[in-house]
């Protein structure tokens, strides 16, 4: 909104009300003129009245205290103090006038509680504020106006990104009598809107663009008033997400998002002080951001006499802006701040595309910072501010290190967190000692400090401070100083492996001597808290470098002091054999003097010649020597062609180890047999050890005579696995390197014997031997009838944890005689097998599917024909017959006890009535070959207790046949069949035959019949006769008669 002046401004409106306040200007009453007629138009000479008044309007608006161009800097610098006391005075005591409420707006103008403390709805809806300017011009505006006819009194508007609402007072008091018209100018087009009663709202504005209204009041007749033109644009979009991305010692960089309508930015920094005062002191007001580009903003602190003044030193205020755009400091000690504003040229880096990037320099360090950004339109028209507020990081001194120190003096380096190359600082080195204290002055970040005490403990503080003069966080040191070096160090004592030394001292009671080998690098450290010292373990002949170093507290340690000295020369000792072969020999030795110049010569005899060779090393391997010979080995050194003490050892190279073993073995004893081809095998010995395998017990040595190239081993297990190690000797103690190593195992002991069982009814038998003596892997089991063959491997046993072995052998046919042998196994050798014949057992036949043959015979005998069981479970002992009266059911074995007796006497229906055993067995002439046995039933005969009784005329018969294996009689049943204990199985029953009647009971029958009719017909023919006798004795009937 412009802040100019106008009949719009904020100072017009408060000079007005507060004039009426006071009792000053009074509003004007409407002229009193004759109703104009309906579209009359102001004459000419009213228009250049309007048109002057508009531009005195302006003019006195224009030159308003504290606008630019209107009583210059000086008077910006001294009105807006006057202005602020007068407020708050008039604050304080007026009512709430015309266009205004007692609401926020009543609040003290020009301070932080007006418009920026409120919502944005309430501050919309609130009357404008007025300016107080207009009050100087308003007597001689208010009689232009009433010589104009003109009504300009109370007039307000509000306004907002995209709209403006204006309102005017009616001064007559008669709303209805008049027509208020509006014409506005948004981008060079006139709109017109005509009101009543007196508010209109005008919207459609684009933000940052100028906008131009007349308002103009017409009477109900038509009379029209001449127009008010207020000039205004609305205010930009507030600014969004402002933040501070980076912040330092003495820069910070802002950031925020670019709003629409904003054409610069203003900037308010503000220090917020010590966060208990609470206060906010002025620190610049930086303007001309603009949107989009990075801006770097260095501040500098204005001069002295300038400090108080409320203008930005280097902003340069434009016309667009007044004093209340700078708010002024709070405490009278606030330093105002100027700068130096640089922007950035977008093409050489990334577009920012709507964010706005400020960096800040010349902060002052930990101190709190408020950032307040005004989006600004292209006509100066403020929107609504955002701020942050942020710290600045305090410099600090860090990382304080001592680089050099002596006993005097020492030098420290140090790191400021502060990394701008414009920030100047002053160091203040606070140095305190046990017994004094002192202070140096640096602009470096290191000092060196002298005339310091030895083995004194020294307090070291390090403060910073800036150009400005505010101080930093100091940063602390403790250290000690190093005692002072020895003097007179010097070697006392000399010997092939010690160097005694000595040395003065006062100012430590404690060294360290570093002792190290010329040459080599390699040292040792000793400590003492005496003036002397003995340094033992050193090598003869060599140089070494003594460093002492006096200890103070702390461990400290003082400059050192060096003396140099060689230990006495030794000769040649300590041969030692490292490793030695059949062909080689690996010598090391020793010399008292380790001095690396040195030549070692060697001289080496033995019976096949002499050789000499020589090393510059103290060790040499011998190459090319005939095993299990005897060296004698002489080493010289020399050293600038002086030979030095020699040394002398005799060594034996190795034999060769034996090869081409045989082994012959049985149950106990084992013979080796080898061979060896040195060409001084004649004067070895052999040692032979001897270990089962697996034995945890010790080898069994046995030693050959010088040149015996075999050996009897006696006492052996059977069946057991041996290892024979076989070394070369010669001389006392060399044997050959490795031992030729050869596996053997003995014979296993043989089955002594085995017999078999048989296992009734199944086909099985069961083997049984004792275990033979010693070890075994197993036995081989071979079963053969005939052609067909089987071998079985069984398990091993051993005699020392059963005494037999048994193993049963199923599968097997009934009654069938098997070739058996036996053999025990051990490390795949086999000893003799034990052989045997076996038969096995018999089961009940199996039964035959046919049944028997019967026929008939007589009325009281029978003949049954059957054949005989196959004998494959066992052969054949005996058949039993047995008869049936009773239904066709499979018999049981309880059938056999039964006899003719038992059927005769009704104790049962089935019975045995004939017995056959295959010796006694009788083959049926001329009958078919399948049918082997025929019996007759009812003969008579008894076999085997059976008796074979007649059977019954006109009875019905069964025949089933018994097969035995195995029968077995009951003595205590009369001798009768034992069934259970009998292997048999029967046949089914056969078909039932019937016997015809007996032929002698027909004839008696016949016979009795016919002499019954005679016996009738002669008792008829006697009875008939004596009647006729008795008749003829009455009639003399003769007997001829009857006849």
């Amino acid at each position: 909104m412009t802040r100019g002046g106008g009949s719009g401004s904020r100072r017009s409106r408060r000079s007005r009300d507060q004039g009426a306040a006071r009792g000053g200007w009074a509003p004007l009453a409407p002229p009193r003129e004759a109703p104009a007629r309906p579209g009359t138009r102001p004459s000419r000479g009213s228009r250049a009245r309007l048109r002057r008044v508009a531009a005195a309007a302006a003019a006195a608006a224009a030159m308003s205290p504290g606008k630019p161009g209107a009583g210059g800097a000086g008077t910006r610098r001294t009105g807006w103090r006057r202005r602020r006391r007068r407020r708050r005075l008039e604050a304080a005591t007026r009512a709430p006038g015309f266009g205004r409420t007692a609401g926020p707006d009543s609040r003290v103008p020009g301070t932080f509680q007006g418009a920026q403390g409120m919502k944005r709805a309430a501050r919309e809806a609130r009357p404008p504020p007025r300016s107080p300017g207009l009050r100087w011009v308003l007597p001689p505006l208010l009689l232009l106006l009433r010589l104009g006819q003109m009504v300009c009194a109370g007039d307000s508007f509000s306004i907002n990104t995209t709209s403006m609402t204006t309102a005017w007072a009616n001064v007559s008091g008669t709303d209805s009598g008049y027509t208020h018209v509006e014409k506005s100018k948004v981008e060079s087009e006139w709109n017109t809107r005509a009101e009543d009663p007196i508010r209109n709202g005008t919207a459609g504005f684009n933000p940052t663009t100028s906008n131009t209204s007349f308002i103009t009041s017409e009477t109900v007749a038509g009379t029209s008033r001449d127009s008010v033109a207020i000039n205004d644009t609305p205010e930009p979009s507030p600014v969004s997400g402002l933040q501070y991305s980076i912040v330092r010692v003495t820069k910070a960089a802002l950031t925020w998002e670019t709003g629409n309508g904003t054409s610069t930015y203003r900037l308010l920094l503000e220090d917020v002080g010590s966060p208990k005062e609470l206060t906010q002191d002025l620190v610049a007001n930086i303007l001309g951001l603009k949107p989009g580009i990075p801006h770097n903003v260095t501040l500098t602190l204005a001069e002295p006499n300038e400090q108080r003044k409320p203008s930005v030193t280097g902003s340069g205020l434009d016309a667009s802006n007044t004093e209340g755009a700078l708010p002024p400091p709070r405490t009278p000690t606030a330093l105002v701040y100027g700068y130096t504003l640089s922007s950035t040229d977008p093409s050489s880096h990334h577009p920012l595309t709507r964010n706005t990037e400020v960096w800040l320099f010349g902060l002052k360090p930990n101190t709190q910072y408020k950032a307040t950004v005004y989006p600004q339109a292209a006509g100066g028209e403020e929107g609504q501010p955002q701020n942050v507020t942020f710290r600045t990081e305090a410099s600090q001194v860090f990382d304080i290190e001592v680089v050099n120190i002596s006993a005097t003096n020492m030098t420290l380096t140090w790191k400021i967190n502060d990394d701008e190359a414009s920030s100047v600082y002053t160091y203040v080195i606070q140095v305190a000692g046990a017994m004094d204290s002192f202070n140096l002055n640096t602009s470096e970040t290191w000092v060196n400090i002298p005339s310091l005490k030895s083995s004194t403990l020294y307090n070291i503080t390090v403060r910073p401070f800036l150009q400005n003069g505010s101080e930093g966080v100091s940063g602390f040191l403790q250290v000690y100083t190093p005692p002072g070096p020895v003097s007179d160090f010097r070697v006392t004592s000399v010997s092939t492996t010690a160097i005694g030394l000595a040395w003065s001292s006062n100012d430590s009671d404690f060294f360290k001597i570093i002792t190290t080998k010329n040459g080599t690098g390699e040292s040792q450290e000793n400590t003492t808290t005496h003036q002397s010292i003995v340094i033992g373990g050193l090598s003869p002949g060599t140089m070494y470098v003594f460093d002492i170093f006096p200890i103070g507290p702390n461990e400290t340690e003082g400059d050192p002091q060096r003396v140099c000295n060689s230990t006495d020369p030794s000769v040649v000792f300590d041969i030692r054999v490292l490793n030695v072969t059949t062909t080689e020999m690996e010598l090391e030795w020793q010399n008292t003097d380790n001095v690396s110049d040195y030549t070692y010569y060697l001289d080496i005899q033995s019976k096949y010649g002499s050789n000499r060779t020589y090393s510059s090393h103290k060790a040499i391997t011998l190459k090319d020597l005939v095993p299990g010979t005897l060296y004698n080995i002489t080493i010289f050194p020399e050293v600038d062609h002086i030979v030095g003490n020699s040394d002398f050892t005799a060594q034996y190279t190795r034999p060769s180890i034996v090869s081409n073993i045989e082994i012959s073995t049985n149950t106990t004893a084992a013979t080796l047999i080898w061979q060896n081809f040195d060409r001084d095998s004649d004067m070895y010995t052999y040692h032979l050890f001897i270990k089962k395998d697996g034995s945890s017990s010790h080898a069994r040595e046995l030693i050959t005579d010088i040149g015996v190239t075999d050996a009897t081993i006696t006492e052996l297990i059977p069946g057991s696995v041996y290892m024979v190690d076989i070394f070369t000797q010669v001389g006392n103690a060399t044997w050959s390197l490795s031992p030729s190593r050869q596996s053997f195992c003995t014979d296993p002991a043989p089955v002594a014997f085995f017999h078999c069982e048989v296992v009734p009814k199944e086909p099985t038998l069961i083997l049984k031997w004792p275990c033979p003596p010693g070890a075994n892997t197993g036995f081989r089991l071979e079963i053969s009838r005939g052609a067909w063959e089987n071998v079985t491997d069984l398990e091993n046993c051993s005699s020392e944890n059963s005494t037999e072995y048994r193993t049963e052998i199923t599968c097997l046919n009934f009654s069938t005689s098997y070739n058996i042998s036996v053999a025990a196994s051990s490390c795949n050798k086999t000893a003799s097998p034990a052989q045997n014949t076996c038969l096995t057992g018999i089961t009940d036949p199996p039964s035959p599917d046919a049944s028997p043959n019967i026929t008939s015979i007589s009325h009281n005998s029978v003949k049954v024909e059957f054949s005989g069981f196959e004998a494959s479970h066992g052969p054949i002992k005996a058949y039993a017959l047995i008869l049936t009266t009773g239904n066709a059911v499979q018999p049981s074995a309880d059938v056999l006890r039964y006899t003719y007796e038992d059927f005769k006497n009704g104790a049962s229906d089935t019975y045995v009535t004939y017995l056959i055993t295959t010796e006694e067995k009788r083959r049926s002439q001329g009958l078919a070959e399948v049918l082997k046995y025929e019996v007759d039933v009812g003969n008579e005969s008894t076999t085997h207790g059976y008796y074979n009784g007649k059977l019954e005329p006109l009875g019905s018969y069964r025949a089933c046949v018994a097969g035995f294996t195995n029968i077995t009689f009951n003595p205590r049943n009369n001798g009768l069949i034992d069934g259970p204990e009998s292997y048999v199985s029967f046949s089914p029953y056969s078909d039932a035959v019937f016997l015809p009647q007996d032929p002698g009971v027909i004839c008696g029958a016949v016979f009795g019949c016919i002499f019954g009719a005679l016996v009738i017909v002669a008792v008829g023919g006697f009875i008939f006769w004596r009647k006729k006798r008795k008749d003829a004795k009455n009639n003399e009937v003769s007997f001829s008669q009857i006849k």
